[in-house]
């Protein structure tokens, strides 16, 4: 596997674009992309589920790794050469309730490496805008935690009404336009832009076609960019209550409970 000295590097590196991030609310940040090196991809490599499903290349995480050191070589090769594209993702469906299914997006396995790369620098820069109320898709939170929030509002505030409240279709109707200019605003690595493009526009196989997808994001089994970047846009935006005032928001992705 690729050395540790260089993984290590990475990982400094992102705790200082965290706390640049955060002490710098209108830092706009122009190298990312160099941060996807074969060491940093090694550790993303690891983090992945080992048993899941693979995508339509059908590599699976331990096949993947039976050659490691020269695979991500090779990745780290054509990301740099700006010729790495992703693969369309494997379109399977899921139960979502008794009457509908929910559709999900699986990619290959090395398009999960590299969009878990991306998501933990995504993670970096905007973990700072996320207000508390926020539980969707961010490290060490969850629905279980936005659960809890709001168990502990009812028990021990005054409440006398509960909303429910759900955007309709969020994953599939996402502007990819909009989507990128609101990455823009701290972003302006044109290369780092480049690859979150081609993930949005790679589209989906089912029934042996080929869909490409001019809007939307496909939900699949990783916390992966075209999951997280919706959540980016749509949480760090809306505000959870004015401070001392009004209702009690516990928010997880596109879904939240106000009391």
């Amino acid at each position: 596997m690729p050395g540790t000295e260089l993984e290590t590097q990475t990982w400094i590196k992102l705790t200082l674009i965290a706390e640049r991030a955060r002490r710098e609310p209108q830092c706009q940040f122009t190298s990312l992309a160099y941060l996807l090196d074969e060491g940093f991809l090694a550790a993303c490599y690891r983090r992945l589920g080992r048993d899941r499903a693979s995508g339509v290349d059908g590599v699976t995480w331990r096949e993947y790794g039976e050659h490691l050191t020269e695979n991500l070589r090779d990745l780290v090769a054509r990301l740099k050469a700006k010729r790495y594209k992703p693969l369309p993702a494997r379109r399977v469906y899921i139960p979502k309730d008794e009457h509908s299914q929910r559709p999900l997006g699986l990619p290959s396995l090395e398009d999960k490496i590299v969009q878990k790369g991306i998501a933990l620098i995504l993670e970096a820069i905007y973990e700072a805008d996320f207000l508390e109320c926020s539980y969707g898709f961010r490290p060490g939170r969850g629905c279980l935690e936005a659960l809890n929030a709001v168990d502990k509002t009812i028990m021990t505030q005054p409440v006398n009404h509960l909303v429910d409240a759900d955007i309709k279709g969020f994953f599939d109707n996402v502007s990819h336009e909009w989507l990128l200019k609101f990455l823009q605003v701290r972003i302006k690595d044109p290369s780092f832009l480049l690859l979150i493009r081609r993930f949005l526009k790679a589209g989906y196989l089912e029934a042996g076609r080929i869909v490409a997808t001019e809007q939307g994001t496909p939900q699949g089994g990783n916390t992966t960019p075209p999951t997280i970047l919706p959540n980016f846009r749509f949480c760090s935006r809306l505000p959870c209550r004015e401070p001392g005032f009004g209702p009690s928001m516990a928010r997880a992705s596109d879904g939240s409970r106000v009391a």
